[in-house]
């Protein structure tokens, strides 16, 4: 019975000995490796390249007082239209104690300027009546009477100007009154009612009432890479996406690239404007963020190959032609000369013909 496992045992060792012999040689022969076979085609291909940016107003007028004090009015909220000339806000002025005092004073002085001028020209004219002094005395008196009363007056109108910030004599051009500097849709109140503001001087930019922009007058602003700025050019037509509007294409045309460029990034990018054209059907807002597409070179009826399956050499490239189409695939190393690049496809100007079949990704092992 001992012998009968003995045997036993050695045949299953053999057994498992020649099955892991087998096992290995078959795992070591070379497997056969099977491509897929591309064929060239005949199209157009496009060089293009997006940018960044966002849809901004051409220009955005900020509406500053003329006049310091405290918002006593506004008459604007953001999203309304104004025109030229519009009253936006009204301003109530604090007036400075020191110039309130030298009106003042001034008011007091022409009184009796006037008053003296009054009693002159009183007696001068009784005088007169009576041929005892000549008629340009009279009159000069007269005239002296008319500048005391207008004196007067234009001291009460500084007066009022301080006080007030209003003009007796011309109360509706006011600087009290903040008027719109153009037309078009508001941005942006930054101010409330109550607010101090302070007019616009050499030491200061002044209080932004609001700002208003011509909405139908827009640009699109965005950054383009060091790489390809040589090839954009001024009048270059581009299509503008609105992600937040996708359904939306815009055209605009280039009318600006900045003659020196910025670093962002570690990357060098140049500022590009360029006016776009708004439907008169659509409206938009300030700030969009937008991609622009850029057509930067094509060609039309070319003979065109996957990129991927080129291969790169030094100072050339090349491509795998098939030889056999019986038996084994069989392959040829071909230089060929290639052309404009979309990414993915890419132009052959010399090396192969419509009719040649080309090595491609490989599918398969046997």
């Amino acid at each position: 019975m001992k012998r009968i496992f003995k045997y036993i045992l050695l045949v299953l060792v053999a057994v498992l000995f020649i099955g892991t012999f087998v096992y290995l040689y078959f795992n070591s022969r070379p497997k056969e490796v099977v491509y897929e076979i591309v064929s060239p085609t005949v199209g157009d291909l496009q060089r293009s390249t997006i940018l960044t940016g966002k849809i901004e107003p051409r220009d955005e007028i900020e509406i500053k007082p003329q006049v310091s004090g405290i918002i006593s009015e506004i008459n604007i909220v953001e999203g309304d239209m104004v025109n030229e000339g519009d009253i936006v806000a009204r301003i109530k002025v604090i007036p400075d104690e020191g110039q309130l005092s030298s009106a003042l004073s001034r008011i007091s002085s022409a009184k009796i300027s006037l008053a003296d001028a009054q009693q002159k020209h009183d007696r001068n004219t009784l005088l007169f009546e009576k041929k005892v002094i000549p008629r340009e005395e009279f009159e000069t008196s007269a005239t002296t009477l008319a500048q005391a009363r207008a004196e007067l007056a234009a001291a009460e109108d500084a007066y009022s100007i301080v006080k007030e910030g209003v003009s007796k004599t011309n109360a509706k051009e006011s600087n009290t009154l903040v008027r719109a500097t153009t037309s078009g849709l508001v941005l942006d109140v930054p101010v409330k009612v109550g607010t101090s503001v302070i007019q616009a001087n050499t030491m200061n930019d002044g209080t932004t009432i609001a700002t208003v922009a011509d909405m139908n007058n827009l640009v699109f602003e965005g950054k383009v890479d060091e790489t390809e700025v040589g090839l954009l050019s001024v009048g270059q037509p581009m299509e503008i996406a609105i992600g937040a509007l996708p359904d939306l294409s815009l055209s605009a045309v280039i009318e600006l690239i900045a003659p020196k460029g910025t670093e962002t990034n570690g990357a060098n990018t140049f500022d590009i404007k360029a006016a776009v054209n708004v439907p008169s059907d659509r409206s938009l807002r300030a700030g969009y963020s937008a991609n622009a597409t850029v057509s930067l070179a094509h060609v039309d009826s070319v003979l065109t190959i996957p990129e991927s399956v080129l291969e790169w050499g030094a100072d050339s490239t090349f491509v795998y032609v098939l030889t056999d189409t019986v038996g084994p695939q069989n392959f040829k190393r071909t230089p060929v000369v290639t052309g404009l690049s979309d990414g993915i496809n890419i132009e052959i100007k010399e090396g192969i013909t419509a009719s040649s079949r080309l090595r491609g990704a490989a599918k398969s092992g046997n």
